[in-house]
């Protein structure tokens, strides 16, 4: 018997066509020359969800579509939705945290070329993506150049190439090969417990990359935004400008009940705070250590523990845990 597979549309360039001021996002009919071919191998429904370049994608658009995921799950064995490859990280990161424990295959994807392009990577992406939402294996995924990784591990490291995503300090959760789609079920999510939705997300959090020199009066500016959360992207292991004014800004921010979370710009291996005695001093403010967590993964995971209403101490013990595979206990 076929598997029965929801594909959700929100636009991209999967599903572009040329414009008149370049490619346009379109609705799935687009889609259908390869959605017959795949309709061989699985029971296919199509539902569009939105049409947009990723660039266009807001949070709101990542509830919409956590809201599609969740309450259109029934009588389906996974879950496909096709989307642009600009914000698809941040996308199927924070879809991640809006569903725990989600039980059923949930897998994003894209291409680099529109499928009405005769090279595209497109149809090789749509197959691979689903093959994993057919699996069985429960979770959110991303499907690309014939690579499956946790939706929570993966970062977009190219802007043409085929192989635009990489999946950061973790191994991949599948591959195709001679053999197939091979699994590596050590990577998999493990629930808890019943699936849930939790769509709500704060919006009130800034991504800063630390530059030298950077003027500390930008916490300020910041906290006088109304901002309750601040990734910042630091050197190296998670080096801070210590001298000259640096902590003092991050300390208030600190004492004004900011969460303040440090990752690194290093795309690979962990920030650790530990090593260094500028970390050391990070750490006795009450900053918060991401370890090896991607950018997008720790200002997604943020805003959304500051939309469940954490507290800063709370969150804080939340960045401890792993929750769906964003971290390495």
């Amino acid at each position: 018997m076929k598997k029965k597979i929801l594909l959700l549309t929100t636009g991209g360039t999967i599903a572009s066509v040329p414009g008149g001021q370049g490619l346009e996002p379109q609705r799935s009919d687009v889609m259908e020359r390869e959605l017959e071919q795949l309709r061989t191998y699985y029971d296919i429904t199509v539902r569009d969800v939105i049409c947009l370049d990723s660039s266009n994608i807001r949070p709101e658009e990542w509830q919409l579509i956590a809201r599609s995921i969740f309450e259109g799950r029934e009588g389906f064995d996974g879950i496909v939705v096709s989307h642009g490859t600009d914000t698809m990280a941040y996308t199927a990161s924070a879809v991640t945290f809006m569903l725990p424990d989600i039980d059923l295959p949930v897998v994003f994807t894209g291409s680099q070329l529109p499928l009405a392009d005769m090279l595209s990577d497109g149809p090789d992406n749509l197959r691979t993506a689903f093959a994993m939402a057919a699996s069985g294996y429960p979770g959110v995924f991303l499907a690309f150049d014939r690579k499956v990784m946790l939706g929570c591990r993966a970062v977009k490291v190219r802007a043409s190439g085929f192989s635009a995503f990489e999946s950061v300090n973790a191994r991949y959760a599948a591959q195709v090969s001679n053999r197939g789609l091979v699994v590596d079920e050590r990577v998999l999510p493990r629930p808890s417990g019943p699936a849930r939705l939790c769509v709500e997300i704060s919006q009130n959090v800034f991504l800063l990359k630390l530059t030298p020199g950077l003027n500390p009066a930008v916490f300020d500016m910041l906290a006088a935004m109304g901002y309750k959360g601040i990734v910042i992207e630091a050197f190296g292991l998670g080096g801070v400008n210590v001298l000259h004014k640096g902590l003092r800004g991050i300390r208030r921010a600190v004492e004004d009940g900011i969460s303040v979370v440090v990752t690194t710009q290093c795309l690979y291996d962990s920030a650790n705070l530990e090593v260094y005695q500028v970390g050391g001093k990070l750490l006795e403010l009450g900053v918060i250590q991401a370890r090896d967590m991607t950018s997008e993964a720790a200002m997604t995971k943020l805003m959304w523990a500051l939309g469940q209403g954490l507290d800063p101490e709370q969150i804080a013990k939340l960045f401890s845990r792993n929750l769906a595979g964003e971290v390495t206990p």
